[in-house]
């Protein structure tokens, strides 16, 4: 695993690598999977992707197991209880931004009957290939917006480009990581 050549952020953390190697930027279309990831990605604001990765299992175990119905009628006081676990990232924003999400998820599927759709229209429905370093995009602002007015919470556009990222929304290994590569020969 170590003998290929990854992007520049992939440290030789074998856990990373294959992350980088097995999930990152593969397209993603399940709607589960998807908010998971949305959510995560709102866990990681101010820290590094690594700190979240290595935590989601625990996340697995307190939401991600559950119908997005059922982290949507979890209280504050369950969440609260939730900021003990040294597992997670114990800040009651960015948890209590978990059930408000969920809650903003079903109030888009009454408009948006499939929810992955309408992510994916914000890069209309395709893997959009960036083969420069940035953080942000046209594609990230418009979604962040979007999501925002939805009631999301966590989902700046610097946190949706990574989204979009990690999803296969967008495809932007760096030129000489193998994976970009594969891409280029689609």
């Amino acid at each position: 695993m170590t003998d290929k050549t990854r992007c520049a952020w992939c440290t030789a953390d074998p856990f990373y690598m294959h992350y980088h190697d097995v999930e990152w930027g593969k397209p993603i279309h399940d709607e589960h999977a998807l908010f998971e990831q949305l959510c995560l990605e709102g866990q990681q604001a101010g820290l590094s992707w690594f700190t979240v990765l290595k935590k989601r299992a625990c996340y697995r175990a307190h939401f991600f197991q559950y119908p997005i119905a059922h982290i949507a009628t979890l209280s504050d006081q369950e969440i609260l209880q939730k900021c003990t676990d040294v597992g997670l990232i114990r800040h009651l924003g960015k948890l209590k931004a978990i059930r408000d999400n969920a809650i903003a998820w079903q109030q888009l599927k009454r408009t948006e009957a499939n929810v992955s759709a309408w992510l994916w229209s914000f890069v209309d429905h395709q893997t959009q290939y960036i083969n420069q370093p940035i953080s942000v995009s046209e594609h990230s602002h418009k979604m962040s917006k979007a999501l925002k007015k939805q009631g999301f919470k966590f989902v700046g556009p610097t946190i949706c480009y990574a989204f979009m990222q990690a999803t296969g929304m967008v495809s932007s290994h760096d030129q000489h990581c193998w994976l970009a590569q594969q891409s280029l020969d689609k």
